[in-house]
């Protein structure tokens, strides 16, 4: 994006996308053959065109729920949970990108394990019986290093990238037939038998195709013309382009997308990017979207599901965290992000029971007054599916309807898959929440083993040129075609000579002026830190300025140039550069001496990563000190540890709260990049977020004057039993003492439902209606966790939040009903009735309440 599972017989497979969410009241069946143990030796061929109206598979129009699984961003032995419960939140297609730079890291050497298995993912999807959507590009953006191209792409000599260049296209061309040729291999299109029913060729060019002129018309028709003469069988899209070449179909990526119009009378509408929240960046709030909002305009495909996270040096830039959780409806350890992941769910339900009225009619649209509206689809007279809307933003209305009063909540849709029933509004959210790192729940979920401070070993580095293979050079190097990425750290050296500027003995203070386009720069003179700089997001450049002592004679001057994160998005953003650019010597009086142009030594990374410290085979090596006191708040200084892995079966993290900026490497496995001492601004987040109005990326947020992150994951799959080695490399100055091991160990969750609520979508029979007309409450557990005790439980008028219920002037405490009906399941229900629940107070709307922990 850009800035602005399982029905499976005992041992049988299923088509892909036959609908299934084993849930109550849905009854329906799987789509396509089904046979014990496998399929027929002979796959069954999908055919996949498209109309107007929608996506046909085998002559069947579809409207697909979508969402977004980058494979790398988690780890393949919980790629099939993560699928599973994208499944049973309601999609029927699984996208992802091809990260190029990681398949293919020198050109010609191809890479498809690990994390990295796109076969093995594409094959997971259709084991869970859902399509896949392969978003090929081969740009991807994605907050991913580099947009996704490979750094030598860009030391083809005379290429520019993402235009007619004859040199980029050879290249892009090659690696799309790649991919192509690798699906086709393992018969994994859908006219093979396979999943994929739609590939993508480049990605969001229309955002910046203004900067290519006339070059970029003519490379959006190459593109176009190029993948489709691969000969998948499957229709290929361009998302956010406008000008997109018949047949490729245009889509649209964005946080509302209800005014898109595709560029063609005989395509469909599609939404393939609705952004569910939004990226994480070092030294920003961390922002989310309210559910109600999402909701709003979600009606059909895409959208962020699982974020993951960040792993290595894998994160865009500049300085895109490590965590890309994204407030995704699954988030970054693999647990449901609720009310998210249900209130989808249902939406999802709702508009699959409207499905055959969306795809064979035509939208009728009627003004209910001002900001209100129905938009009506007629299969005939008598038979028609609604979604009534109000897009007002502060009033609730009570519209009329086909002759019956509907009550709508501002900013809100409901859906009427009979014209007649309201099976669910769009901002009234009945499904539970959770509450896992909330600061008031921390000692309840999760628990911190420190790691023991008289355990630490560690390895000071070298200030300045620390190798043979360092290199001069006359002025200032640009440091991404210095170093190729091959490390974040780019060594700039040189030394001033005072002898003619001072007194013999004496020190003379002067002013240096450093300019960087990016990302940030220690300062040492003398071999001492003096000054840190460092940019932002939106602006990665910089001025470090510092007052120094220079000594008679030599002093040197050493600065290391960091990045975080090579550019990932915008126009020739392949070219933006990195490092310094201008260094300025001033003194009391106002004179000024330019460094920039004198002879600079160069060293690219850092004698650490030459070594490999970060590597199990060096844990016991003698460059290793330990002495009784572990050295605390040094830059440049690498830290190791041994621990054993937590028990349990909970999500992972390191606590790095009490660290500055660098990596980390458990068992030689980077886990990412942290930055715990760039904290947010203090202000712009509010306790509670209106979702009604129109949302952007900086509406809400929360952990203001925080670090964007201190908990960085570490997947379970890392750790073997016994000791675990972890490595550190801290840049400006921690204290490793305070690194803790957290496991998360119970979750908390919530359940609010009113009398006067909807039943469960999924409990709405067309020709039947609702099985029953009474709510429910439902409340659920991970997968091999159970309810364990119940916190709270009032049937009446609650207050306050979920961690933070209490009963209110009506107040029945029905927790040992809660209790028989849940303690010991993974999932249960309670009907919101006076039946069930007695009746504390006659006449009164009320609510039932509950709060209850589950464990593993």
């Amino acid at each position: 994006m850009n800035n602005d599972q399982e029905r499976k017989g005992k041992g049988g497979k299923v088509l892909p996308g036959s609908k299934n969410r084993t849930q109550k009241g849905n009854s329906s069946e799987v789509s396509g053959l089904l046979i014990q143990g496998s399929f027929w030796s002979t796959a069954v061929s999908t055919t996949v065109t498209y109309d107007s109206k929608a996506l046909v598979i085998d002559g069947k129009r579809r409207i697909l729920q979508s969402g977004s699984v980058h494979y790398p961003r988690t780890t393949p032995e919980v790629w099939p949970e993560i699928i599973r419960k994208a499944k049973e939140g309601g999609l029927d297609v699984i996208e992802t990108y091809v990260f190029w730079n990681y398949h293919e890291p020198v050109r010609g050497e191809y890479y498809f394990g690990g994390r990295f298995d796109l076969v093995r993912f594409v094959k997971e999807v259709h084991e869970a019986g859902l399509f896949v959507h392969l978003r090929i590009g081969p740009y991807a953006c994605a907050e991913w290093n580099y947009g996704g191209f490979p750094v030598w792409l860009h030391f083809i000599p005379g290429i520019q990238f993402r235009t007619t260049n004859s040199l980029f296209k050879r290249e892009m061309e090659r690696f799309l037939a790649k991919i192509v040729n690798l699906m086709k291999d393992e018969n994994l299109f859908a006219s093979q038998g396979g999943p994929i029913i739609l590939a993508q060729v480049e990605n969001e060019y229309g955002n910046v195709e203004w900067a290519y002129g006339v070059a970029g018309e003519l490379y959006v028709k190459w593109a176009a013309e190029t993948a489709v003469g691969l000969n998948t069988a499957v229709p290929w899209v361009m998302c956010a382009q406008e000008d997109a070449p018949d047949p490729i179909i245009n889509t649209c990526n964005g946080f509302y997308c209800d005014r898109f119009s595709p560029n063609s009378p005989f395509k469909p509408k599609m939404w393939t990017e609705n952004y569910v929240g939004w990226f994480l960046a070092f030294g920003y709030a961390v922002p989310f979207r309210p559910v109600e909002d999402l909701a709003l305009l979600s009606h059909a495909f895409l959208k962020q599901y699982f974020g993951g996270t960040n792993f290595g040096r894998t994160a865009g830039g500049p300085l895109v965290a490590t965590s890309y959780d994204y407030d995704a409806p699954i988030n970054e350890y693999g647990f449901i992000n609720q009310p998210k992941w249900g209130h989808l769910r249902d939406l999802h339900i709702a508009i699959e029971q409207c499905e055959e009225h969306l795809v064979n009619a035509n939208a009728t649209q009627i003004s209910l007054g001002k900001n209100l509206e129905a938009h009506v689809y007629y299969r005939s007279p008598n038979d028609c599916a609604a979604f009534l809307a109000n897009y007002g933003s502060s009033t609730d209305a009570t519209v009329n309807f086909r002759g019956n009063s509907y009550l709508l909540p501002a900013w809100s849709v409901s859906i009427l898959p009979d014209c007649v029933n309201v099976i669910f509004n769009t901002a009234k959210v009945l499904s539970q929440r959770t509450l896992d790192d909330d600061v008031f729940t921390w000692n309840i979920t999760m628990h911190d083993s420190s790691l023991p401070s008289s355990s630490w070993s560690w390895y000071k580095e070298h200030v300045g040129i620390w190798g043979n293979n360092s290199f001069e050079a006359s002025g200032l190097l640009e440091q991404i075609n210095t170093t190729k990425d091959t490390s974040d750290f780019l060594w700039y050296t040189t030394s001033i000579n005072m002898t003619a500027k001072t007194e013999q003995n004496q020190t003379k203070e002067v002013g240096l002026l450093i300019r960087s386009l990016g990302h940030a720069a220690l300062l040492f003179v003398n071999k001492r830190l003096v000054g840190i700089g460092y940019g932002n997001h939106d602006d990665a450049s910089f001025t470090l300025s510092a007052k120094v002592k220079l000594h008679t004679g030599s002093n040197t001057v050493d600065v290391l140039s960091v990045m975080i994160g090579l550019q990932n998005y915008g126009p020739w953003f392949d070219v933006q550069g990195a490092g310094l650019y201008s260094v300025i010597l001033t003194d009391l009086t106002d004179s000024e001496e330019d460094l920039s142009f004198m002879q600079w030594t160069y060293q690219v990374g850092l004698e650490g990563e030459f070594l490999g410290l970060e590597n199990a085979s060096l844990a016991n090596s003698s460059i290793w000190r330990k002495e009784s006191a572990t050295p605390v708040n040094q830059s440049l200084i690498w830290y190791k540890i041994v621990f054993l892995p937590p028990e349990g079966k909970g999500p992972i993290s390191l606590n790095l709260s009490g660290m500055g900026k660098g990596q980390a490497w458990v068992n030689g496995q980077s886990i990412g990049r942290y930055w715990s001492s760039y904290l947010s601004p203090s202000s712009g987040c509010s306790k509670d977020c209106d979702y009604r109005g129109t949302y952007d990326a900086s509406k809400c947020l929360k952990k203001c004057g925080q670090p964007a992150q201190t908990l960085y994951h570490v997947p379970r799959s890392w750790l073997q039993p016994g000791e675990n080695l972890l490595v550190i490399h801290e840049e400006l100055g921690g204290d490793p003492s305070k690194i803790s091991v957290v496991t998360q160990n119970a979750q908390l969750i919530c359940g609010r439902v009113s009398e006067g609520d909807l039943p469960p979508a999924d409990t709405w029979e067309p020709g039947v209606g609702f099985a029953s007309r009474t709510p429910l409450l439902r409340l659920s557990c991970e997968t091999g966790w159970h309810v364990a005790s119940v916190r709270f439980a009032s049937f009446g008028t609650p207050e306050g939040n979920c961690g933070a219920l209490s009963p209110g002037s009506c107040h029945a405490n029905v927790s040992s009903i809660v209790h028989k009906d849940c303690i010991g399941k993974q999932a249960c229900s309670i009907l919101v009735s006076t039946d069930k629940l007695g009746d504390p107070c006659p006449n009164v709307l009320k609510s039932l309440a509950v709060e209850a922990l589950c464990r593993g």
